[in-house]
């Protein structure tokens, strides 16, 4: 692919794997980029669930001015798209202006045609003239992150600092490393209760690879036992804690109130200074939990062009499914579920 601008010198085509430093290097002066536009991500996804990337890169006279990392998910169930960025909750068209961005936007959709996509999603990012919006529907939460201890745990709204004190208590194990394992047997009960498939080992695996010292895990133990674990990702100074959860025995522990707290101790100690604490949908649990940390919503801006897919656990729709689901053995629903998710993008 080769889309040519009228604009002289300005040109929009798929990037080689071995273009990845040119592309983390404007990725490192856009204030605006995060996690999910970087190669590593986009490679990490095709790896682990086998869903084919695509890195598109406006040119201007050879100077890199925008990227659009592109994601062909295929499901039996939810049918087929180009996603920005795939099974990331952002990672839409970045640009250094605005035609670089409109040209990124012309090139995706050629792309979907090529491929034979129903639509093209961009999660945030520059939104093209003429594509549906959809805001509100889920929110972003991130803040400041105070250096120190005592100012981390000051920052904690009164109530939620109480229920982080009771959790210190009970005296839980803190490990940080790369215990996939771990925080994967963690994580999949988690998504099981919630009644969604969990998403192949493999994904995380590839992601741990592909960041290399820019991700790591905290698990939280109980007498030797995992109950609650989270895969950071780290960029440009903030931490994005993006899978986390913990088992049926972390509540009563409170272990996913020591788990975020922790994971802010140690982020600051590695020199960030910020946190997202990332998506929720709106009304929804995650989103009361993350207020009640004392994060603001900010909404969530997504774009779609052509036949938009409904991949919402909590649309209507899916319901029933849902609640089917968690009451499906772990065993099974470990065995089944990737094979569903890995089309969910």
């Amino acid at each position: 692919m080769n889309v040519l601008s009228p604009i002289s010198g300005l040109a929009v085509r798929r990037a080689g794997r071995d273009e990845d430093a040119r592309i983390c290097a404007f990725l490192a002066r856009h204030p605006d980029a995060t996690p999910f536009h970087r190669p590593a991500w986009s490679r990490a996804v095709e790896q682990g669930c086998g869903q084919q990337s695509h890195m598109l890169v406006a040119e201007t006279c050879g100077a890199v001015t925008g990227v659009l990392p592109l994601t062909h998910v295929r499901s039996l169930l939810f049918g087929t798209a180009l996603v920005s960025a795939g099974f990331g909750v952002g990672g839409g068209i970045l640009a250094a202006d605005p035609v670089s961005a409109e040209r990124l936007a012309a090139a995706a959709l050629a792309l979907a045609d090529e491929l034979g996509c129903h639509s093209v999603e961009l999660r945030g990012g520059e939104i093209p003239q003429g594509w549906h919006v959809a805001e509100g529907t889920y929110a972003n939460f991130a803040r400041p992150l105070p250096q120190g201890d005592e100012a981390i745990l000051k920052s904690i709204p009164r109530k939620q600092r109480a229920e982080v004190r009771r959790a210190i208590g009970f005296g839980l194990d803190v490990e940080i490393g790369r215990d996939a394992d771990a925080h994967y047997g963690v994580y999949a009960e988690s998504v099981r209760n919630l009644g969604t498939p969990v998403f192949p080992s493999a994904l995380f695996t590839a992601m741990l690879d592909a960041f290399g010292d820019d991700a790591e895990i905290l698990t939280v133990r109980h007498d030797g036992r995992p109950v609650a674990s989270v895969l950071s990702l780290y960029d440009k100074g903030i931490v994005y804690p993006y899978w986390g959860g913990g088992t049926a025995e972390a509540r009563g522990l409170r272990a996913s109130e020591l788990m975020y707290y922790e994971l802010m101790r140690h982020a600051a100690a590695r020199g960030c200074t910020r946190f997202d604490f990332g998506r929720s949908k709106t009304g929804t649990g995650a989103f009361s939990f993350k207020k009640n940390w004392g994060f603001e919503p900010d909404p969530l801006r997504y774009a779609v062009h052509g036949a938009a897919r409904d991949t919402n656990p909590a649309s209507a729709k899916y319901r029933l499914q849902v609640a089917l689901w968690k009451k499906l053995p772990l065993a099974i629903a470990n065995r089944v579920g990737p094979l569903l998710a890995r089309g969910l993008g």
